[in-house]
């Protein structure tokens, strides 16, 4: 059985690297799908207490900020 530190290791590390991919994408189509899994990644941490939930808001919001810049690139 993992203990709390390990679990909330495993869900920081996933949705770091989720919402690493997702700023790193050259398209807007990649991004849309990408943000998706981030955000579902933010909601569970924020869920189970790894982070604040206003840090899961306010994390997607400025991931949002640079997909919707890929947007108007586009």
């Amino acid at each position: 059985m993992k203990g709390r530190m390990e679990l909330n290791q495993a869900y920081k590390e996933k949705f770091r690297g989720a919402i690493k991919k997702a700023a790193r994408a050259t398209s807007f189509d990649e991004a849309k799908n990408l943000v998706i899994a981030a955000q579902k990644a933010l909601d569970k941490a924020a869920k189970h207490g790894t982070i604040k939930k206003n840090t899961a808001a306010r994390r997607l919001s400025r991931l949002m900020k640079k997909v919707n810049k890929l947007a108007k690139k586009s």
